[in-house]
């Protein structure tokens, strides 16, 4: 290539880049959304439910939406092959079946773009070791583990590749990923910085009332499927009298009166935070509402709205799963979309460090 070309090639991926934040502000193109959810269990749970799903619900109303089932971050650890692709069939009839419509959002499994590793060495090289160290989730897990694979300390990077490649207006995530997200937005940075705009830099969508939602038999702990007590965890896939079970038998405290106050009453305080996500109800009305109640009304009306809600939500999982094909074609044409898309970051992106043309 010629100097001549190569600066006219630069000057025509920058306007490329910029085109997407231009015609947004525009009003040309709606923002757009990326998130994803690892396949790692049978059933995603509540936290899952309202942290990410209900948030990736309403921003396909509203952005060009593009969520993705995270099974190249699940072999961080250890995964049955088996299971991996039977969770990941199970975690893409879930989003569909929360109400993520496949004809609005862009739903792929991300190991079916291969753009995303690809994008992520790169990001790699752009990550300074000690950013990567200081990461909580991996100071977390690792100190847990004895053998800590090379995957989970670049995870951070991987997961910067899935939303910068898309170039991403907003990420709606759970409080527990602000630290990733706040490294994606300083790679962009450096990366645009040292070889010029090529990737938007994100904001965070964090729906701060009802960011973490807690173990139901350990309130002081964020609601994880790796819980020590199963009763603690309300699986989104649990069947009714499951539900209603463990919301009656959440822990809450000594006294009687109903308030909100998560150091002094973190279980009440849980429950009525989990009550307010599930029915779009200010915390201070539940309170008004329940004024002189024992702690059992308050966990029966939960129990009520959260089979309500999630009953349906089940029904509609176990309809997609008993037709796979078609489950799998909606993947498919998901993953050629974000394919096109992926691949042209990716070019740029490869231009812009100096690989040479294929």
């Amino acid at each position: 290539m010629t100097a001549a070309a190569s600066v006219e090639t630069t000057a025509a991926l920058a306007a490329e880049t910029a085109g997407h934040d231009a015609a947004a502000e525009s009003g040309q193109l709606l923002p757009r959304s990326v998130s994803g959810i690892q396949a790692t269990s049978d059933s995603l749970h509540l936290g899952n439910y309202i942290g990410a799903l209900q948030q990736f619900v309403e921003h396909q109303e509203h952005h060009d939406a593009f969520y993705f089932i995270a099974n190249m971050h699940a072999i961080t650890v250890e995964q049955d092959p088996a299971e991996l692709r039977e969770r990941t069939l199970r975690t893409a009839a879930q989003f569909i079946a929360a109400g993520i419509d496949p004809e609005r959002s862009t739903i792929f499994v991300q190991s079916h773009v291969d753009a995303h590793p690809k994008l992520s060495w790169i990001l790699e090289c752009t990550t300074g070791l000690g950013e990567a160290q200081r990461m909580t989730q991996f100071k977390d897990k690792s100190a847990k583990k004895e053998n800590v694979s090379l995957g989970l300390l670049t995870y951070p990077a991987l997961m910067a590749a899935d939303i910068l490649l898309y170039q991403a207006d907003v990420v709606p995530v759970g409080e527990d990923q602000r630290q990733h997200l706040e490294l994606t937005r300083n790679l962009a940075e450096r990366f645009n910085h040292r070889y010029g705009a090529t990737f938007t830099v994100p904001e965070a969508g964090i729906l701060k009332e009802t960011a973490k939602i807690y173990d139901l038999q350990d309130p002081t702990s964020k609601m994880s499927k790796s819980a020590a007590n199963p009763a603690g965890l309300i699986n989104i896939l649990d069947e009714p009298k499951a539900l209603t079970k463990k919301f009656k038998s959440a822990v809450t405290d000594n006294d009687t009166v109903i308030a909100f106050d998560p150091e002094a009453k973190p279980g009440v305080s849980n429950l009525l935070t989990i009550y307010s996500a599930l029915t779009g109800d200010s915390v201070d009305s539940i309170v008004a509402e329940y004024e002189g109640k024992m702690y059992g009304h308050l966990k029966v009306g939960l129990a009520e709205i959260a089979v309500e809600k999630l009953a349906p939500v089940r029904e509609r999982t176990l309809e997609l799963l008993d037709d796979r094909a078609e489950l799998e074609r909606i993947l498919l044409a998901g993953a050629d979309k974000a394919q096109a898309i992926a691949d042209e970051t990716v070019r740029v992106a490869y231009e812009r460090v100096g690989f040479l043309h294929r």
